[in-house]
């Protein structure tokens, strides 16, 4: 069966790979064509597009990089077309995706949705869209499952959160190795992830580094994203006493003693691991200004929505400075703050309904359609 499956960013891709994987393992003659990144394409098939080239962060930003947008969704739309997938299948990266379904929907094309957007967040009108574009919705959140079915009559497949897999399915590190081949020393390991995008990079890192220097007895480490080169990193680092490995965020998360995180996909996955966090923001000032307006949610951070109560501190904007950045890490250093966090984590990994998300929703996919 021909799959043809859009993902916009690292945590799309991610998925889409253990997405990839498990339909495999169901459909032998699986073929793909893709938008995605090394991950996805390590899995086979073609890809058409890497997110580095289409990863524009904000309203502002979206406003400006429009001509490519647009360009990008038209050729979209002519790639599927000449292709003729059985299934498309859309992972996130709603302002795309929702565009390219608009079409496909009409066009005889099964739609498949994997990873819902955030309309339990902002702009909730979309879910008129999505229920007449997407015929198939795979949620990965509890709370999702119940924002569709009780409160919009859209039926959907809660299959679990596909970060349970990931994580669980890593190769195990061995510690003593990744030490000596980064330079460690035997200080606790404090975890700086300042995102992925340039945008969002540039105004976390700067701030988190400026903490450094109030805890000695740790050592720092940037975890980098695979979507920035080393230089970018370099031009903000300077001289400052801080380590930076790149793409190895799960290694670092196994060693990590605390950690400093932007908010998005990371959070969750820094809670998984059971390190302790202070989740950050700080967006350009327009499309926060935007952003605060239309957004309705009393967190931003993933765990805190999951379990409906502050776990985790959150800075935001103006909050996240210097002062309450070192307030707050000294605060997740304490062993009775640290057992706290560590009880709701637990907790959290209970309400994500275990592991099997790729399995399930593979499945699901392949039994809707027409080929099998």
């Amino acid at each position: 069966m021909k799959y043809y499956i859009i993902a916009g960013e690292a945590s799309g891709d991610l998925h889409g790979s253990n997405l990839m994987k498990a339909i495999k393992q169901k459909d032998a003659k699986a073929q793909f064509r893709f938008w995605g990144g090394d991950l996805m394409e390590a899995q086979g098939g073609t890809q058409v597009m890497h997110f580095k080239k289409r990863s524009f962060m904000g309203f502002l930003e979206v406003i400006f990089n429009i001509g490519t947008a647009l360009k990008n969704i038209k050729y979209c739309k002519q790639d599927i077309e000449q292709y003729q997938p059985d299934a498309l299948i859309f992972i996130d990266y709603s302002g795309f995706n929702l565009r390219i379904a608009k079409w496909a929907k009409p066009m005889g094309f099964k739609t498949h949705y994997y990873i819902t957007p955030q309309v339990w967040a902002s702009r909730e009108s979309r879910v008129k869209a999505i229920k007449r574009d997407i015929d198939y919705m795979y949620v990965i959140l509890p709370f999702v499952k119940d924002f569709y079915e009780k409160k919009h009559h859209y039926p959907v497949h809660f299959v679990g959160h596909p970060l349970i897999d990931a994580i669980a399915n890593r190769e195990l590190l061995d510690v003593d190795s990744f030490v000596a081949e980064f330079n460690l020393d035997v200080r606790p390991v404090i975890l700086l992830l300042p995102g992925s995008r340039k945008q969002e990079i540039k105004k976390m890192l700067s701030v988190m580094l400026s903490v450094i220097d109030d805890f000695p007895e740790y050592q720092f480490v940037i975890g980098g994203a695979p979507s920035q080169d080393a230089s970018f990193y370099q031009s903000i680092i300077k001289d400052t006493p801080v380590n930076f490995i790149p793409n190895r965020t799960y290694d670092l998360l196994s060693i990590a003693n605390a950690a400093l995180v932007t908010s998005g996909t990371a959070t969750l996955e820094t809670a998984l691991f059971k390190v302790p966090q202070v989740v950050c923001y700080k967006g350009n000032w327009i499309s926060y200004q935007i952003a605060k307006r239309i957004i309705t949610l009393k967190y931003i951070s993933l765990v805190n929505l999951i379990m409906d109560k502050e776990v985790v501190t959150e800075l935001i904007q103006n909050d996240f400075n210097t002062k309450r950045l070192r307030t707050e890490l000294q605060k997740i250093l304490t062993p009775e703050n640290r057992e706290k966090m560590f009880m709701d984590y637990f907790e959290l990994e209970k309400k994500l309904g275990g592991k099997g998300a790729s399995k399930k929703a593979a499945e699901l996919i392949i039994s809707k359609s027409p080929s099998i």
